[in-house]
């Protein structure tokens, strides 16, 4: 089964963490309840302690229920630190800052994962326990992790890399481990093919660590180019730098010039529709396919919302158009 109380969604994004999450809550205040769908990342989750964490997923939840912590921008809302306090205090890793309120969902977790229980399935309960009217998809039940490969010769998961390296090391790849051998939820799978399918979004998350995990496991990137619906990719870049996060850094580090140009090679055999900002709009005519110039710096909630509704407004445009999907080069 694709829906909750007999009701599919219509849009089906696929996001990251804290940038993907800003566009995936606009969609949530402009669609209709149990109308969205996200396809989550879970290339980045790690053991900790023990525990299973698994971060885009709950950023994404806490963004969608109201309860992520602004300050931080990660986190939930209102948090208390007592754990990591005595963590410290005892000699413990401290690395990873795992919250109070946010341990308990973790431990939770991984209580419900160790009795046989699938991941899908509990990121259903917990959205259903934090109000949320959306269906939250992890990519895949199966272990996939996102691992950055440095010019040194190291092989760091992907929240090392990022969290406790601060992303220092200069990078020569990406491999996402497991991938090969995982099965895609068959609700994303089946929710690309579904014919009333209006729009799927690729949201603004940095695509070598948020949205390639996802498109790694087999027959997610064929849905996609299969798709009837418009498929529309929103650029994490503004003027060549990201508006969060190591993405331009990654680009130079790799040889390549940040730009649109290289966001849509990410997605080249199967988009049909590029979003990108105001800044870059001298770039349209060189991108060889439909695009929004619009705003997609996102300030605040209503800059989400104008977002979502630019997006959904623009995939009902390509969708009258009827155009064939056509392959492009450079995927």
């Amino acid at each position: 089964m694709i829906d909750v109380n007999d009701k599919a969604p219509s849009v089906l994004a696929l996001s990251g963490g804290i940038g993907g999450a800003k566009l995936v809550l606009g969609l949530y205040h402009e669609l209709a309840p149990w109308r969205l769908a996200i396809a989550l990342n879970t290339g980045d989750d790690l053991e900790h302690m023990g525990l299973h964490v698994s971060p885009d997923v709950d950023t994404v939840m806490y963004t969608l229920a109201g309860e992520s912590n602004q300050h931080l921008g990660w986190g939930r809302a209102s948090e208390t630190w007592s754990f990591m306090e005595q963590t410290k205090r005892i000699g413990g890793p401290a690395w990873f800052n795992l919250g109070d309120g946010d341990m308990a969902l973790h431990v939770r977790r991984t209580e419900l994962l160790n009795n046989g229980a699938k991941l899908s399935d509990i990121t259903a309960q917990f959205f259903a326990a934090f109000g949320v009217q959306a269906h939250g998809w992890p990519m895949s039940d199966q272990s996939v992790r996102t691992i950055v490969e440095t010019v040194d010769g190291r092989r760091l998961p992907f929240q090392n890399y990022f969290v406790e390296e601060r992303c220092e090391p200069r990078i020569s790849g990406f491999i996402y481990d497991g991938a090969t051998g995982a099965q895609p939820s068959s609700s994303i799978i089946d929710t690309l093919a579904n014919p009333d399918l209006q729009a799927v979004v690729m949201c603004p998350s940095n695509p070598f660590v948020s949205i390639e995990p996802i498109l790694s496991v087999p027959r997610v990137r064929a849905a996609l180019a299969a798709c009837a619906a418009p498929v529309i990719a929103v650029s994490p870049l503004v003027g060549g730098a990201a508006v969060k996060g190591p993405l331009a850094k990654m680009y130079k580090e790799l040889g390549l010039k940040p730009g649109n140009a290289q966001i849509l090679r990410h997605y080249n055999d199967f988009a049909d529709g590029f979003v990108i900002d105001h800044a870059d709009a001298a770039e349209q005519l060189e991108l060889g396919l439909p695009v929004l110039v619009t705003k997609t710096v996102m300030s605040n909630l209503d800059d989400r919302i104008d977002l979502a509704r630019s997006v959904l407004d623009f995939a009902k445009k390509l969708a009258a158009a009827k155009k064939p999907r056509q392959m492009r080069s450079g995927g």
